[in-house]
């Protein structure tokens, strides 16, 4: 019987090998991923992992509040195995409720990684990876603004004026890590006063605060709206794409994410997502955001990816020295969400 099997299993590679199959076309395995940014990023990835490697992956995306949330509630029997980008808040909290897995990469892997993400590997306690970088600016709709004789708003002092009344859409932060992002940055760019103060005059100029943090610019590319307060790169997504749209950074200085990878606790495919955490850290897959079909630009967190040069210069940008330990704590996360739903969301418009 021995020797049989080994004939078969004999005459099977030599089948594989007479049709020019591959050893990862042979690999058996299954990965649920729960994905952050555009849905197009993330199929992308998982063509690529799959071809890699063989591993069947099965993508879900959500906004990065609607994934904690569905991490929390699935907690006793999870039914993701990787969580893939989204600001870093949420991966924060999570690590702090010990919902995601601790892990630690090859060390060659991880010498390769910019010092903010691993930055926010050391604040996660070896559970979250920062996988790539983007600002907080205004993206706008150009030829919309031009018909409305509008300038384009250049800085946060900008969003409070009466010429922008209907014409800024932003996403809600309890649903949105941008938005929460944003919110953090006014607070250490102004003080926690000044901010809140700051956003209930803007509030009077927005005209929906939507579930995604995409989704404004979406909407000022279709000129559903004049701006938005988005992140730099999925501005550029939509300019690279050839909508009327364009984008500023914040002249006073703005906030950034660092988006971040995390392994679900109890994940039943814990061997298939941590290869695929391995596999993303190299230059290879982080290269792979800015190319067709995803078309996304982030700032890759290996630093010996090849840089698309439609990725925004984060070293260009005026940048604040945002807080992750403490504005990605789930307490203060809590605490400033809890005040904008009681000083903002409750105002009347």
């Amino acid at each position: 019987m021995k020797t049989h099997l080994k004939f078969l299993s004999v005459s099977l590679l030599a089948g594989v090998a007479m049709f020019g199959m591959t050893a990862p076309s042979l690999a058996q395995g299954q990965l649920n991923m729960i994905c952050a940014p555009q849905i197009e990023w993330c199929q992308a990835l998982a063509v690529a992992f799959e071809k890699k490697t063989g591993t069947k992956v099965a993508v879900t995306q959500k906004s990065t509040g609607e994934i904690l949330a569905q991490v929390r509630a699935e907690k006793d029997n999870p039914k993701l195995d990787i969580w893939f980008g989204g600001t870093t808040d949420p991966h924060i909290v999570a690590a702090e409720e010990n919902l995601s897995d601790e892990y630690t990469p090859p060390v060659e892997l991880m010498a390769q990684q910019h010092p903010w993400a691993q930055d926010i590997w050391a604040i996660t306690r070896k559970r979250t990876v920062g996988i790539s970088i983007g600002s907080i600016g205004f993206g706008f709709n150009t030829e919309l603004l031009a018909r409305k004789n509008i300038a384009a708003p250049a800085c946060w002092a900008d969003l409070v004026k009466p010429i922008y009344k209907n014409e800024i859409q932003i996403a809600n932060p309890n649903s949105s890590g941008t938005a929460y992002i944003v919110i953090a940055t006014l607070v250490q760019l102004m003080g926690e006063e000044k901010a809140f103060d700051y956003l209930r005059q803007m509030h009077a100029n927005v005209n929906a605060y939507t579930r995604s943090g995409v989704a404004p610019i979406k909407a000022a590319a279709r000129g559903e709206t004049g701006v938005s307060v988005s992140f730099m790169m999925d501005i550029m997504t939509e300019k690279n794409a050839k909508f009327p749209v364009d984008g500023n950074n914040p002249c006073e200085g703005t906030g950034y994410e660092v988006a971040g990878m995390s392994i679900i606790k109890g994940a039943r495919n814990r061997a298939e997502a941590r290869k695929f955490y391995d596999w993303y850290m190299t230059a290879e897959a982080q290269e792979i955001g800015a190319k067709p079909p995803a078309n996304q630009y982030h700032g890759p967190a290996n630093k010996t990816a090849a840089l698309d040069p439609r990725i925004p210069d984060i070293s260009k940008v005026k940048l604040i020295k945002y807080d992750f330990a403490k504005y990605g704590s789930s307490a203060e996360r809590k605490r400033l969400l809890d005040k904008w739903d009681r000083e903002i969301s409750s105002l009347p418009r």
